[in-house]
Formats: structure tokens, C-alpha cells, sequence
């Protein structure tokens, strides 16, 4: 029916009905089914703000159900925006490292939850399995990593953040955000910064994504958002990123560079370093790594991070096929649709003897297996131990 010369104009855009969602019923089956119920949290070892937001989000609705949830992780906080977000919005965070974490009385939970992960990101995952305690909710927006026995899983690797994920949970009536509150308005800010940064600033948001920003934009505190984003890079960062500046090799528009040692608390400056190679001029794709070492645990870590701008390349894809699996038959790594990842135990060779030959002799084994790896994926035709 046409619509009257002189009738007002609507205020506000017409939307047309979606329909149910029905993960969100499922989900709301779930948590009825356990309320008043304790459960963890559990996140990446090295959360980013995506997984630090939803983890917030899924606490709240939880709360609706009378289910008190713990978020925790084993790893650090490293990143600047990362450890600015938590300390602005207060959100909620319990770092356990492992010696810690296993003199815990891990039977008081009834059940653990995997957001923006699918465990094999996080150390305290084995330790919550071997505790035989039930894994209740996996939400994520990565590709499958393998079997998940879990009562409800919501995998969407459709969309470009798992924060979106939560905001539609949000928006479908999970919980009815208050602009008068501000843990509400700092979540929907944390959420906002999450969905921003797993989408590489929209650039990579998809239309779901757009959605669920329009609707957490009615809440998020602008300011805040931009005193998070404006937190300043750290010598740490910046050093990583002169060495890989120094250090890089670019084979088929491809960068590649070994940072050497980097102290666990210094971890993400890998992932920012490949941030800053992929800007290079004739450049698509960079891939940063480094031997990370964790004095209190004893152990190192070859960390890598994939950053791209070619939309042919599938980081998931490549990451998987350079590395493989480990004994267990879990990835090393994985990705989304420009970035990816990975970490490898270096178990036995690992030492602490920084500064000897020892240690020199590691670092140039490890970076010419890692550069052998990937130039074998680049150009098939180069050896690159010739």
C-alpha cells in the first residue's frame, strides 16, 4: 500500500523482521538448565579484546540465570589496547598461572566455558579436562579445530568477530542492556572495541558485523572507545619492530622476519610487528616470529603472527599446511580471514642461557627451519637452506 504525500516521515529506518535466532533459544535452554550453577571462563592464554569483551558479555547474561562465572586466563596481558581496556572498563579478568592454577580447587565448577577459543589457545583447558569438569558452551568465530564435546557450540566463521556473535545474543533478548548502567555501557564499549579489532577497523566486517555495531552503538561510551585506542606503543613493541625491520626477507610480496628472544610479558609485540611489515609498500603479506620464554614456567614458545591484505590467501589454510599438527593431532596454528597464527613448544631444547652460544646456535636453527617452512609454501621451486 502506497504511502500517503502527507504522511510523516519515519524517524527511524525501516528494518525488515529477522527471524529467530535459534541458538539464542538453545543457549537460553542451556543456561536455565544450569542456573545457579559456578563456571570458568576460560580464554586465550594471551586474550585480545574480542575474546576479553564476549567473555564479559556471556558473564552477564549468565547472571540472569543465577550462574556466577570466573573469566580467566594463564597467560599476560601484553598488548597495550589490551591491558588499557581492562584497566578502563574495570572489566573483570583473573589471571591463574599454572603452579597456581593446579593447587586449585577446580571441583567447585560445574562446568567451563570456551569464548572466541576452541581451547587449544589456552593452557588451563587440560587442566579444567583433567579435573573432569564438563565443558558446557563453546562460542567462536574460527574455523573448526576438531572435535568439540560440549553441550551447546556456536561456531560462525561467517562473521568477522565472535563480538558479533554476542551482540546479536544481546540484541535477541539474552539480556536487555540499560544505558543508565555503566557495567552495560562499558561491556557494549569493550564489545565495540573487540568487533573493531578482529575486523581490522570494519575493513573485513561483513554485513552481520555492521548490524551488531549499529546496535551496541545505542550503548558504547565514545569517549572511552578512544581513550583505549589511544594508548601509546611500548620500547618493547618497538624494538621487535625494528628487528624485524632489520631482519626481514620479502620473497613474492611476501615479508618474512625472526625477532629473536622476547620475554613472555613482550609477547604480543610479534602480532604488532606484523601489523606494521604488512604496510610496506609492494608488500601483501608479512609473518613475524620469535622465541618467547616464560621464566616462571620455565618453558619457551616459538610464537608467529600472519597479517595479509591478499584477499586469495586463506591464513587458516596456510598456517595449517606449514606446520602441521602436534602429537596430540592439534593444528600449531590457524587463522581467520587476514591474520592467523601459531605457537610451538620448543619442549627439550628449551634453556635460559641467554646471552651464550648456546643460545645463538638455537635462535639460527629454529629461524632457518621456520624460513624453510614457509618459502617451501611461498615458491616450491627455492630452497632456502641452499
Amino acid at each position: 500500500m502506497p504511502t500517503s504525500p502527507d504522511a510523516a516521515p519515519s524517524s527511524t529506518p525501516h528494518l525488515l523482521p529477522r527471524s529467530p535466532d535459534p541458538q539464542i533459544g538453545e543457549l537460553r535452554q542451556l543456561l536455565e538448565r544450569h542456573r545457579g550453577e559456578r563456571q570458568a571462563i576460560a580464554i586465550q592464554d594471551f586474550p585480545d579484546p574480542d575474546a576479553l569483551s564476549c567473555a564479559w558479555a556471556y558473564q552477564l547474561i549468565a547472571q540472569q540465570y543465577d550462574i556466577q562465572c570466573e573469566i580467566v586466563y594463564s597467560g599476560t596481558l601484553s598488548h597495550q589496547e589490551n591491558i588499557a581496556l581492562v584497566k578502563l572498563t574495570g572489566l573483570p579478568i583473573q589471571r591463574w598461572s599454572l603452579p597456581s592454577a593446579k593447587d586449585k580447587d577446580l571441583s567447585v565448577y560445574g562446568g567451563y566455558v570456551l569464548i572466541d577459543s576452541q581451547g587449544t589457545t589456552s593452557q588451563l583447558t587440560a587442566l579444567l579436562q583433567a579435573a573432569d569438569i564438563p565443558l558446557r558452551v563453546v562460542i567462536d568465530h574460527h574455523q573448526l579445530q576438531g572435535d568439540l564435546q560440549a553441550e551447546f557450540v556456536d561456531i560462525r566463521v561467517s562473521v568477522g568477530a565472535t563480538a558479533t556473535i554476542l551482540a546479536q545474543y544481546l540484541q535477541g533478548g539474552l539480556l536487555d542492556l540499560d544505558d543508565n548502567k555503566s557495567e552495560h555501557i562499558k561491556c557494549a564499549t569493550a564489545l565495540m572495541h573487540g568487533l573493531r579489532s578482529d575486523t581490522d577497523r570494519l575493513m573485513q566486517a561483513t554485513e552481520a558485523d555492521f548490524m551488531a555495531a549499529a546496535y551496541l552503538s545505542r550503548f558504547y561510551d565514545r569517549r572511552l572507545f578512544a581513550s583505549i585506542l589511544q594508548s601509546s606503543r611500548s620500547s618493547q613493541v618497538m624494538e621487535a619492530i625494528e628487528r624485524a625491520l632489520r631482519n626481514r626477507i620479502v620473497q613474492k610480496n611476501v615479508s618474512i622476519a625472526g625477532v629473536g628472544y622476547l620475554r613472555y610479558g613482550a609477547r604480543d609485540a610479534i602480532p604488532q610487528a606484523a601489523d606494521f611489515l604488512v604496510t610496506e609498500e609492494n608488500v601483501h603479506t608479512a609473518i613475524v616470529y620469535g622465541i618467547v620464554r616464560d621464566d616462571d614456567e620455565e618453558i619457551e614458545l616459538l610464537v608467529g603472527s600472519l597479517r595479509t591484505s591478499k584477499i586469495t590467501l586463506d591464513p587458516d589454510e596456510f598456517i595449517k599446511n606449514a606446520f602441521a599438527r602436534d602429537d596430540r593431532g592439534r593444528f600449531y596454528g590457524g587463522g581467520r580471514s587476514t591474520a592467523g597464527g601459531f605457537e610451538i613448544p620448543i619442549g627439550f631444547l628449551s634453556g635460559y642461557n641467554e646471552s651464550g652460544e648456546y643460545a645463538q646456535l638455537k635462535w639460527q636453527v629454529f629461524d632457518a627451519q621456520v624460513k624453510q617452512k614457509l618459502l617451501r609454501l611461498i615458491d616450491p621451486q627455492d630452497d632456502p637452506i641452499d
